[in-house]
């Protein structure tokens, strides 16, 4: 019996060490490739944006090795949990809900949310008041989703979910939906500025979270999303993300996109 426990013991624990031994050299990125500027799928396959190279600068500090693997968003979580991937860098906020199923490294940018709707539509704020009856687009799974879900619906919002965000533009301009909400610089990058969204307006103040409530949901900007037991890997990604912005990488691939400070305060 007890051989049997030593035995237990020792593949115990060389079970931890070999898990803590772990180099990161290979790793295995979700990304989405449908949320411009972040990241899209161009005609050729290829998957580009602000995610994109972050993760490539972030890959090139840590001198690994990295795959992108291409994820539906609201399948994410189960893929990373499940091992598909090792890590998410696809504009995942971090908050309350998520930091229970998974760990995050700190934020690497921090846009607020905000409503988008028709130049002459009647809603006057993005306040749950003024939102009875109103239809709103947002992407399923989203911040923008669980906002919408814990404060707009319960006021009279009329919620519709979609799996991409680029759909939710689609019933936005055919007038399926009354608005939509979602990331404010996804929305004038990936919409406003084109020729699709020239009818189109915010509504309302940028938002961040005015309570505590409602900064739990909208959490503290985008970061790494990796399995809880992989802290190893957090660790090397917040090295990293502190290595680029000190060293002029982050801000060079911000101003490739963005005339301000995606990062955020």
């Amino acid at each position: 019996m007890k051989k049997a426990i030593a035995a237990l013991t020792l593949a115990a624990s060389v079970a931890s060490m070999g898990a803590f031994a772990k180099d990161w050299k290979e790793i295995r990125i979700g990304v989405e490739g449908a949320y411009p500027p972040f990241s899209e799928t161009k005609p050729d396959g290829s998957i580009v944006g602000f995610d994109i190279d972050i993760a490539m600068a972030l890959c090139e500090e840590m001198k690994a090795k990295c795959t992108l693997v291409k994820q539906d968003w609201d399948g994410m979580i189960p893929a990373l949990q499940a091992k598909k991937f090792d890590a998410i860098i696809a504009s995942m906020s971090i908050n309350e809900e998520r930091k229970q199923k998974v760990d995050f490294s700190k934020k690497y940018y921090n846009t607020p949310q905000r409503l988008v709707a028709k130049n002459n539509t009647k809603i006057k704020d993005a306040k749950p008041e003024h939102l009875k009856d109103v239809k709103i687009g947002v992407q399923r799974g989203t911040i923008a989703d669980q906002f919408v879900s814990k404060f707009w619906e319960p006021k009279g919002a009329k919620v519709v979910r979609y799996a991409k965000q680029d759909e939710v533009y689609m019933d936005l301009k055919a007038g399926r939906v009354d608005a939509s909400f979602q990331d404010s610089v996804e929305a004038s990058e990936g919409f406003l500025k084109k020729p699709e969204g020239k009818d189109f307006k915010f509504v309302g103040e940028p938002m961040f979270g005015k309570t505590p409530e409602e900064k739990a949901v909208l959490g503290e900007g985008a970061g790494v999303a990796v399995r809880k037991e992989d802290k190893d890997l957090r660790d090397a990604f917040n090295k990293a993300i502190d290595a680029i912005r000190k060293s002029g990488k982050y801000g060079k691939i911000n101003g490739k996109y963005f005339k301000f400070d995606v990062y955020g305060g």
